[in-house]
């Protein structure tokens, strides 16, 4: 029976078009009618691009009926709820067919209103061409998802023309053994045409082929919740510019029979050309269930996992059906450029499987990057969101040299490097990076002990030149705290830590000398930078902060500078005195922000959330607190400081003299009962500066802060309801949206 449902059909007013007139031109334009789909159809149907279909239950287009789909037509999968528990999807049973007319330009796109993975089933094709599920030459199977029947002898079987589609958000899930793909197809033939096609974001398997011979090019998988494409149950169809980016598991499956590995009615029989597999969770190229013959050629891998160690063309070690079809020489893989494979995933093949590398291998046509066909209007999802992003990590990869350079270095933000030890720019030269550029720092390890990071020299300059969107990203492979260094700047400003005026120290991390009598020193520039998984620890007392900013003078640019899951401190001031602004550290393993040994600068617009200790510890001098060569002497304003471990504003060590103002400041765990501007009751010349009015603490807003006190006896705190922090009251601020935010 027909269940085409048709919002507004019974007002008898489906086909009319409201207009609105414009009086200059007489233009007449119609606003956009609203339907909804649901039903199996006995009669073909026609979609009309101008209006807004709403998916909200299963669409089955039955044997001998069509389903059009003209360009720039959107179909948007609603929520199954309690009132229309309906699983929401779209199939073209056996002796159905489909015609997708996307374009270039004007794709068709099937999402959902739920814009996240699993919302919805997605798209199901069966057709009658051979597979081996059945057990016996053109038998027929049911679909796992659909249970509509599959299968049959006709390998030019035609279920209709797809091109340009984009499906997202789809992998609706019965159960972990029944869930859909983002395309299903089932025993699909060659008479089909399935070009120009994006799974973005689907729960399952991006696209997945059980048997059939349809032939499918230009095919584009990316952030799938399993594998990026599979094909099984005797698929024997030819696959050329295939791109899978980012599977939870594997980038290709690709297997034979699951309940019978040597099963040849048929064998899968695969030939696949043109390929990019790269970032992957597991098993890059998983040959399985007795894998099948696959012949592959020019073909661009890599991107592991780094804590995983499969091959990148991977067989089960008891998978003997596979090792058959190995030592039969039916596995053939030619032309493979391995790229950015780390430093523990260097297994290329399984024992016995041989191959034939190529480094100017193209893959899907740009090596890992986007390949030219995939244009603009496929590749975007809404205007924040690409399915393949610019720049996947730099495309192409590099190490940084290490050790003393000499020279100036300038970066290329189209290279992803790897950092393999201490990189230390030395007095004279520069390091510039552009905009968009990514560092990783490689795990330390026996083979190579050396610690990574980069330091700026006292004379060097680093010239940063980040933006809001394509901030410099430095990043750690392992994306754990205390992976690696960080960043190291020396300066000649002054700091105390010397013992006299204008006095030299050497920095805790990197050993290099710092400080000095120029107030106005430079050392270049730092915009929009991100910094993430630092802290490397040689003791307890000697370990790196995100940033560590040795007697840095005024004359340097600090802005846009973000911090994550760094082992200490996010960002650490020793002396000096640069104006930091718009700062933003999460997550630290100590404190949020430290600044001491007499630093003497302007600090606006920070941003601190969840350090494991305190939020702010500002300091004069650890081993003589009264110090004034120089003391600290910090003007502090618009910070917001949430969810401190201990002491959330910590005045230590003497404290110095500081102005702070505009604070929000709030969620102190539950367990710590210190003040949230707190001073030690034994640190004598913190309670001096207190005493002389040298700590000022105005308009502050203090934010679900339990039963803990404001200030310390004696600290004089003003409050104001209406400060605004760092721009937000205790929400990040919005300057931080986007480039701040963490690599995962």
């Amino acid at each position: 029976m027909k269940k085409l449902l048709y919002l507004l059909m019974a007002a008898a007013v489906l086909f009319t078009t409201s207009c609105t007139k414009d009086d200059d031109d007489d233009v007449v334009t119609p606003t956009p009618t609203e339907e909804e789909l649901i039903g199996e159809m006995t009669e073909d149907l026609t979609l009309d691009a101008s209006k807004a279909y709403k998916l909200v239950g299963a669409l089955v287009m039955t044997e001998g009926t069509k389903l059009t789909i003209p360009a720039g037509t959107v179909i948007e999968a609603t929520d199954v709820s309690t009132t229309n528990p309906n699983v929401r999807y779209i199939a073209i049973a056996r002796g159905a067919e489909i015609d997708v007319q996307g374009t270039a330009n004007a794709p068709v796109v099937m999402t959902s209103t739920t814009k996240e993975t699993e919302a919805w089933g997605g798209l199901v094709i069966c057709g009658a061409a051979p597979q081996n599920k059945a057990g016996s030459a053109g038998g027929e199977s049911t679909s796992e998802v659909g249970d509509l029947p599959y299968g049959g002898t006709d390998a030019n079987d035609n279920s209709g023309s797809i091109k340009y589609l984009r499906v997202e958000y789809t992998g609706y899930k019965y159960t972990n053994e029944k869930e859909f793909n983002g395309v299903s197809f089932f025993g699909v033939g060659a008479g089909t045409t399935v070009d120009y096609m994006v799974s973005y974001n689907g729960g399952d398997d991006g696209f997945e082929f059980f048997g059939g011979t349809v032939n499918p090019t230009h095919l584009v998988s990316v952030g799938s919740g399993d594998d990026g494409i599979d094909y099984a149950d005797g698929f024997s169809g030819t696959g050329e510019f295939w791109y899978i980016y980012n599977s939870a598991k594997s980038g290709i499956e690709g297997s034979n029979n699951g309940d019978n590995g040597a099963s040849d009615v048929p064998m899968t029989n695969a030939t696949l050309k043109n390929f990019t597999v790269y970032e992957m969770g597991e098993k890059p190229w998983y040959l399985k269930e007795g894998a099948g013959k696959q012949n592959m050629d020019n073909v661009v891998i890599g991107g592991l996992e780094d804590d995983k160690k499969q091959a990148y063309f991977y067989t089960s070690s008891d998978d003997a059906d596979a090792a058959a079809r190995i030592t039969a020489g039916d596995i053939v893989i030619n032309d493979v450029a391995f790229v950015n494979m780390g430093l523990n995933n260097t297994v290329k093949a399984v024992e016995g499987l041989t191959f034939v590398e190529n480094a100017e291998a193209t893959g899907a046509g740009n090596g890992i990057n986007r390949p030219s066909w995939v244009s603009d209007a496929l590749n975007t999802v809404d205007a924040n969101t690409k399915v393949i992003p610019d720049n996947i990590e730099g495309g192409k990869v590099e190490n940084l040299p290490v050790g003393e350079q000499t020279a100036d270095l300038t970066l290329d933000a189209d290279v992803l490097y790897k950092l393999n030890g201490a990189l230390v720019m030395t007095a004279g030269t520069k390091l510039t990076i552009p905009a968009g550029t990514v560092i990783e720092a490689s795990p330390v390890s026996t083979e190579n002990p050396n610690v990574r990071y980069i330091a700026i020299a006292r004379g060097a300059q680093i010239d940063l030149q980040g933006s809001a969107d394509a901030p410099v990203v430095m990043t750690a492979t392992n994306r754990e705290s205390e992976e690696w260094g960080g960043l190291v700047i020396c300066g000649a400003a002054p700091q105390n830590k010397a013992g006299s005026a204008g006095g030299e120290s050497t920095s805790e991390v990197g050993d290099l000398p710092y400080g000095g009598s120029d107030v106005n020193d430079n050392s270049g520039t730092i915009s929009y930078l991100r910094i993430e998984y630092t802290g490397y620890k040689y003791t307890n007392e000697k370990e790196f902060n995100g940033v560590s900013f040795f007697g840095v003078g005024a004359g340097t640019t600090v802005e846009y500078v973000s911090s994550y899951n760094g082992g200490d401190d996010g960002l650490e001031f020793f002396g000096g005195t640069v104006n930091p602004s718009y700062i933003v550290s999460i997550n630290s393993g100590d404190d949020g922000i430290d600044f001491a040994d007499g630093f003497s600068g302007t600090g606006m617009n920070w941003y601190v959330k969840d350090a494991a200790k305190s939020s702010i510890e500002g300091s004069n001098n650890g081993d003589n607190g009264a110090s004034d060569v120089p003391m600290t002497n910090a003007t502090l304003k618009n910070l917001t400081l949430i969810g401190s471990g201990e002491k959330p504003w910590y005045l230590k060590e003497g404290a110095g003299m500081q102005n702070i103002d505009n604070v929000v400041i709030g969620g102190l765990t539950n367990t710590a009962k210190a003040p949230y501007f707190y001073a030690s009751s034994d640190d004598t010349d913190a309670a001096a500066r207190i005493a002389a009015g040298d700590i000022v603490i105005t308009n502050v807003l203090f934010h679900e802060i339990g039963d803990v006190e404001k200030a310390v006896e004696g600290l004089t705190v003003t409050e104001n309801a209406s400060a605004t922090g760092a721009g937000n009251g205790a929400d990040a601020p919005d300057w931080a949206a986007g480039w701040a935010m963490p690599t995962k």
